[in-house]
């Protein structure tokens, strides 16, 4: 369906796949068109409870950006380019449902930079993540400087932004950048474990931590009162209904989004 992309469902998760392992996998306009297709048509759909980002082949997540595009940019087209492929983070940054990076090999540049956007990350034990922008003369264009620093603080983020060193996956775990480091073998299944659990809780309350989290990164925005509404609109739901009930009758919940 798509031409850079792999996609599949099982028991509600999404798993998207970026296909271009004879390229590491690199980010090129037809891949960021294909995301935006798939997130645009394909994750919104009703029986999609969570997704699955990774790449194929056993070397990279995502290499990089295709360095190949870039020779014929000048300022204004590059600074375009930026800011499209910043928006098509954004829907993943600012998706209602969970998505979660399985960061499969190398996750460098836009790869890095990707992965970022995502919910959170797992990461196998062969991963390695940066920021080489400034090998190239660049500085990261879809929203690198803002997440790293986010995630693992200034100081950290600076210094592999300017050094333009690797990342084990093991330091991503110590830095903070991942939530888990597992064999190659086991990535796939521990991000559907998690995503598994994920899906028994009520989607829309999901959605609000999604929303509220995002919030407390964005100095734009009132997170503690964005979190109140959220907690407020949350007792006009049937979920709610259905969960407060449930635990007072000492049963699952069954959730199904309204």
């Amino acid at each position: 369906m798509y031409a850079t992309l792999l996609t599949s469902i099982d028991n509600g998760i999404l798993t998207i796949t970026i296909n271009r392992p004879d390229k590491m996998n690199a980010l090129n306009q037809q891949v960021f068109a294909d995301l935006n297709h798939v997130l645009e048509n394909e994750v919104i759909k009703p029986e999609v409870r969570s997704v699955i980002l990774t790449g194929a082949g056993p070397k990279a997540f995502v290499a990089g950006a295709d360095i190949s595009e870039f020779s014929s940019l000048d300022q204004q087209a590059a600074t375009s380019l930026s800011i499209s492929g910043q928006d098509t983070f954004f829907k993943i940054e600012n998706n209602a449902k969970p998505i979660v990076a399985a960061v499969n090999g190398f996750a460098l540049g836009g790869g890095c930079e990707l992965a970022m956007a995502c919910h959170f990350r797992i990461a196998s034990s062969n991963a390695k993540f940066g920021q080489p922008e400034v090998n190239l003369g660049l500085v990261p264009g879809y929203g690198g400087t803002q997440r790293l620093v986010q995630l693992i603080g200034k100081g950290k983020a600076l210094e592999l932004l300017m050094s333009a060193q690797m990342l084990s996956a093991a330091d991503a775990l110590s830095w903070g950048l991942v939530n888990y480091v597992v064999e190659p073998e086991a990535l796939l299944p521990k991000a559907i474990e998690i995503l598994t659990l994920i899906n028994t809780k009520a989607p829309l309350a999901v959605a609000g931590c999604i929303t509220a989290a995002n919030a407390a990164m964005d100095e734009s925005k009132n997170g503690y009162l964005l979190e109140a509404n959220l907690f407020g609109a949350a007792f006009n739901t049937a979920d709610r209904i259905e969960g407060t009930t449930a635990f007072l009758e000492k049963r699952a919940a069954k959730f199904e989004g309204k």
